[in-house]
């Protein structure tokens, strides 16, 4: 579910989370949690206020800076930069917005749910991937992940 809007400020997520949180299965759920990266529109403390105030049930989890990759709606601006931006030109915002509006229900008939899961463990054995490739330790242990 998403939104057009011209820009990413607090007024305009105000308004998606209305929309989500006012439509089933959200609006009677007893928590819903709001993965979001450190953006204008929901960052600090101030957001959280504002998202309990305005529906106690809505929590903020906010990203560490510059971990945009932990991110999943990442994930989805991918794939709507690839399928509906990057392949034809636009002659304006009118026509993108109207693309964008058409790609949704497109989208959601054919997306399907996945489980995305990061350990901690994980994170360790990336982070030690990233090492060996950096100091060129290409042992076959390190090869094999």
């Amino acid at each position: 579910m998403g939104r057009v809007e011209p820009k990413t400020e607090i007024q305009p997520f105000g308004a998606l989370v209305d929309q989500v949180m006012r439509t089933e299965p959200y609006a009677s759920a007893r928590r819903v949690f709001w993965v979001v990266d450190n953006g204008s529109g929901h960052a600090g403390q101030r957001s959280n206020d504002r998202m309990r105030a305005a529906w106690p049930a809505a929590e903020l989890v906010h990203l560490p800076i510059h971990a945009s990759w932990l991110n999943q709606i990442e994930i989805v601006f991918s794939v709507i930069h690839r399928k509906v931006i990057a392949p034809v030109g636009v002659a304006d915002l009118d026509a993108l917005a109207a693309r964008l509006t058409a790609f949704e229900p497109r989208y959601n008939a054919t997306a399907t749910a996945f489980d995305w899961r990061f350990t901690r463990t994980d994170l360790h054995d990336m982070l030690d991937r990233l090492d060996a490739h950096r100091t060129g330790d290409l042992t076959p242990a390190t090869r094999a992940a």
